[in-house]
């Protein structure tokens, strides 16, 4: 029996478990199912994880399904992908440094979604996600405000495109006297190259 630890509805989800016969494959979302899920019949157990979860959330929901099951089989190497890992962890990094943070992602971008989560659980409140420099509301930041926003961190999804980062800085430097940082945590250094039928 397969569980995977995700979130229903996602599109990941939905074809990860559509590739697996009916019965075979159980949805673990939260604590609460990895506390009240029981095997039906004596047999291997093994989990895998929708790629865009939160680090933290996800380790604990596996901690308890290896205490309940010690046998359970892991995946060869972590499922939850390196530049979802890689953002959260920076995100951790400068949130309690910040007084507000900006996610620049889609509503429906699991792992934006999670990193304003993330955000928020390590000491910045006030985090939201925007889909690009439109979605700024700039009464938030005028002098008029009582949010008192001084230091901005920016962030953004792994799908979302670096002009959009760039769109973004460069509103507030039309608006503002912008002392920029960049926080560097790791650099990724993975690439993708065509098939070599393309590259040809």
């Amino acid at each position: 029996h397969i569980l995977l630890i995700g979130h229903a509805g996602h599109p990941e989800v939905i074809g990860t478990m559509g590739q697996v016969e009916a019965g075979k494959i159980s949805l673990i979302e939260t604590k609460e199912d990895a506390l009240a899920f029981e095997m039906e019949s004596a047999g291997p157990l093994a989990y895998v994880t929708q790629t865009t979860l939160s680090v933290d959330d996800t380790s604990e929901i596996i901690s308890l399904l290896v205490k309940r099951f010690p046998n359970i089989v892991a995946p060869h190497k972590e499922d939850i992908c390196y530049a979802t890992t890689n953002r959260q962890q920076a995100v951790k990094n400068i949130a309690a440094k910040v007084d507000q943070m900006l996610v620049i992602g889609a509503i429906n971008s699991s792992n934006s979604v999670r990193l304003v989560e993330v955000a928020r659980k390590a000491g910045c409140q006030d985090a939201q996600l925007i889909a690009d420099a439109d979605g700024i509301d700039w009464n938030a930041f005028s002098p008029a405000s009582s949010s008192g926003t001084k230091t901005l961190g920016i962030t953004a999804g792994a799908s979302a495109p670096e002009a959009i980062v760039r769109e973004v800085v460069a509103a507030f430097e039309q608006r503002f006297h912008v002392e920029l940082e960049e926080y560097v945590d790791t650099v990724e250094t993975v690439k993708f190259n065509l098939p070599r039928e393309l590259r040809d």
